[in-house]
């Protein structure tokens, strides 16, 4: 797909979704950090009901650092893999305070180095926490969008991130996400997609390859 398209497209779903923004609820960067790494292979509604819980129990990050895992895991359980998820929010805690002053780094290199953060998370934190545009968050609605619209051939979530930002302007990255995941809640579904009420049907490969040939 070409620039002048994709512009095109980003700018119909703008006006479209004109208050897209990330859907999780938090107070400062490591309730962020928290929320988004229960995120993963879960929903944002979903982890936005406990974590009203989990921040009243766990105010800072030395609260998380301390955080009995037995207790952890209890709260943050609903959210899917557990355990996992528990392990690495007390990890991240821990190293925030060891290797970072305390405080939730805003770099990508730094980032990464978190238990349980790759670059979607990363991501997310740098452009709603420090309004840095370093990439573009993938997750499955970008990644299933990407793919259909014709912005990425890849599965590669990795890859996909680095098409999209050849195709759009930095300061577009982190707004881009957002348009994505609101179009494909509201009419890209995985399984039942509203083509026929689609605001980019006209530019949307898998419209003409695929929906109008059934």
């Amino acid at each position: 797909m070409n620039r002048l398209i994709a512009k095109k497209i980003i700018e119909i779903l703008s006006k479209s979704y004109p208050n897209a923004k990330i859907a999780l609820k938090y107070k400062n960067e490591f309730e962020l950090l928290v929320a988004t790494i229960l995120s993963a292979q879960s929903t944002d509604k979903q982890v936005n009901k406990i974590t009203p819980e989990l921040f009243s129990k766990y105010k800072t990050i030395k609260d998380f650092a301390d955080a009995k895992l037995e207790e952890l895991e209890k709260l943050v359980y609903s959210t899917g893999f557990f355990r996992n998820k528990a392990r690495n929010i007390k990890a991240s805690a821990q190293k925030i305070i060891s290797d970072f002053g305390g405080k939730v780094p805003n770099k990508m290199d730094d980032l990464v180095s978190l238990p349980g953060v790759a670059r979607k998370t990363a991501n997310i934190i740098l452009y709603n926490a420090f309004g840095k545009n370093e990439g573009i968050a993938v997750d499955t609605h970008v990644k299933r969008l990407s793919s259909r619209i014709g912005f990425s051939q890849s599965d590669d979530p990795n890859k996909i991130e680095q098409d999209l930002m050849l195709l759009f302007p930095k300061e577009k990255w982190g707004k881009i996400t957002y348009y994505l995941i609101e179009h494909g809640r509201n009419i890209c579904d995985a399984k039942k997609p509203k083509c026929n009420e689609c605001v980019i049907k006209r530019y949307c490969n898998y419209y003409k390859n695929v929906f109008l040939k059934k």
